[in-house]
Order: structure tokens, then sequence, then C-alpha cells
């Protein structure tokens, strides 16, 4: 309340005052305090955010692939940024948490790569290709889900890409 009662004061003074108190209120970075505290007001009334969404989807786009191995000079072409005007725009953006994880077969145990690559059966589950073959194989193309007992054919898997 006081200091609405000292900012309608202003209305009885000329921005040529020496009154120290209101004086204050007459300087150039005031009208930008005000303008900031009206773009703050208004994206809070309506719900907006201050920074653009582009800029907001853009950097978090650009953290989530941003690598410590994005910079060095093998990198992939195929890596957005290995681009130089990517990497500026990303330099002051964090690393992206990746960890180095596998899959492996819930059937045989053994590791899920480009030489044994996951299919995925229409209920979500993934399994190896050389487990989900053998299967095949010895049930006349048919494969059972061994979670959940779906009975599928060979053709209705999908191959799951991992990059």
């Amino acid at each position: 309340m006081k200091e609405v009662q000292r900012v309608m004061a202003t209305l009885a003074f000329k921005s040529s005052t020496e009154c120290a108190t209101y004086k204050v209120l007459f300087e150039p970075k005031q009208w930008e305090l005000l303008v900031d505290l009206f773009k703050q007001e208004f994206c809070r009334l309506y719900g907006m955010t201050v920074e653009p969404l582009l800029n907001i989807y853009l950097q978090a786009g650009l953290s989530a692939l941003k690598t410590p191995y994005c910079y060095e000079d093998d990198c992939s072409k195929e890596d957005p940024l290995s681009q130089e005007s990517f990497r500026k725009l990303a330099m002051p953006l964090p690393y992206s948490k990746q960890h180095h994880s596998k899959l492996v077969c819930y059937i045989t145990k053994e590791l899920m790569d480009t030489e044994n690559p996951p299919l995925v059966l229409p209920n979500g589950y993934v399994y190896s290709t050389k487990a989900l073959e053998e299967m095949a194989k010895k049930n006349d193309g048919k494969i059972t889900c061994p979670r959940s007992g779906l009975v599928c054919n060979y053709t209705d898997l999908v191959k799951a890409y991992i990059s």
C-alpha cells in the first residue's frame, strides 16, 4: 500500500522535481522496470512464458542431443550437432544424460545388437531375432510370448531400431 501511495503522489509532482523521494520515480530506468513488470504480469495473467516457446523447445531438443562425442572430429555427419551453427546454439546448454545400456533377450539371455536385432511382438514385448526365429521354426511360424501367452505369426513382428 505504501508503494502505491508513493507512486500515486507522483501525480502531484513534476518530472523535474528536486524531492529525492519522488525524483527517483521519474528516472528513465523506472520505465524499463515498469515495462518488465507489465510483461511479467501479462504473461502470468494469460499463462504465457516470458521466453518464447520456440526458444524453450529448441533448447530442450539441442540439450537432449548434446553429448561430449558431438564435439569430436570423428562425429557422425548425421548428428545435427556436427554442424557448427548448431554447436554454437548448444554451447551454453548442459549435456544430455545418456548412459550406455544393453538390451538382453528375455528368452536367450543374449545381447541384442546389430547381429541379433530386437523384434517387437504386437503386444509390445521385445525379444531377440535369434530366439524368435528358433521358436517360429519349431511351431510352424507361430510365436508364443513367454510373458503374456499371446500367439502370433512370425510375419507380424516388427524390427526395432536401436540408436
